[in-house]
């Protein structure tokens, strides 16, 4: 049993399940997770979510500082005692979907890496929220269900394949780095888990006119699975059918085209022939 899980109990901790809290103390694991993060000793590191703080200290040991920004404040306490040997650490209590992001990282050199084992009731949010961050993150390095992270590496006509996976892969270069079973965690998930790895791309894999509208029809694409894009069109922008037509034939597109099955340059083509 490792020292953060004597910890654990001697503070009388119990796990909360509505913050998704699940830990890992297996050293192996643990090593296995730092080694695949790829942190440099030149690198800053934003950890999300450190819990008992056993991934942290690896992270330290190969970062040149580590922020990590846990929501329980209950292990705030238990955090700062681990880790005090380290000093290239520093913590902040709160939540990580409504802290200045900013902020918070403004001393942190740039661009920096994310690590984290994201509480999955906030996987989506939070991957958006972090995408949204720009350049200022190299990469991701998350702990996601498997089935998140099938679908953020899927491809088109595959079941996964949908907004999240599209928005992902536009702008990283998303891989798995490590299959996580349930029993691993404490307390065990319901569900096994993946470590993923999205690489920040200096340059999206498609060209597009409008960034915004991109992602308007891609929402349109999977509005309602298994219907035409032509369809999907005409409910989603009001259109007539006329004029939906006429966006596909100029993207090269037929009107039987599936939105599930349309590759991201393919949507991109619809998305400029659909901006004035």
């Amino acid at each position: 049993m490792s020292k953060t899980k004597d910890r654990m109990r001697e503070n009388n901790l119990r796990y909360k399940q509505n913050l998704g809290q699940n830990f890992i103390y297996d050293d192996r694991v643990l090593e296995s997770l730092a080694e695949a993060a790829e942190i440099s000793p030149e690198e800053d590191v934003l950890e999300i979510g450190p819990g008992a703080g056993s991934l942290t200290g690896k992270l330290c040991d190969r970062a040149h500082s580590v922020l990590a920004v846990e929501l329980d404040e209950r292990l705030i306490p238990l955090l700062q005692a681990f880790l005090a040997e380290k000093k290239n650490f520093n913590l902040i209590q709160g939540d990580i979907m409504t802290l200045n992001l900013e902020e918070a990282t403004v001393n942190l050199r740039k661009p920096y890496a994310v690590v984290a084992n994201i509480p999955y009731y906030i996987t989506t949010p939070l991957i958006i929220r972090l995408l949204e961050a720009g350049k200022n993150i190299s990469r991701m390095c998350l702990m996601v269900q498997k089935e998140v992270a099938e679908k953020i590496l899927s491809a088109p006509g595959k079941d996964g394949w949908g907004p999240m996976a599209i928005r992902c892969q536009y702008y990283c270069e998303p891989s798995l780095a490590l299959s996580v079973p349930a029993e691993c965690f404490t307390p065990p998930p319901k569900v096994d888990s993946a470590f993923i790895r999205l690489q920040r791309r200096t340059v999206p894999p498609v060209k597009v006119r409008d960034e915004n509208q991109f992602f308007h029809v891609v929402g349109a694409a999977f509005a309602l699975r298994r219907k035409t894009m032509l369809n999907n069109l005409c409910a989603t922008f009001r259109v007539d059918r006329s004029i939906a037509l006429d966006w596909l034939q100029a993207a090269g597109l037929n009107e039987k085209t599936r939105g599930e099955k349309m590759s991201m340059a393919e949507l991109a083509r619809l998305s400029d022939a659909m901006t004035p």
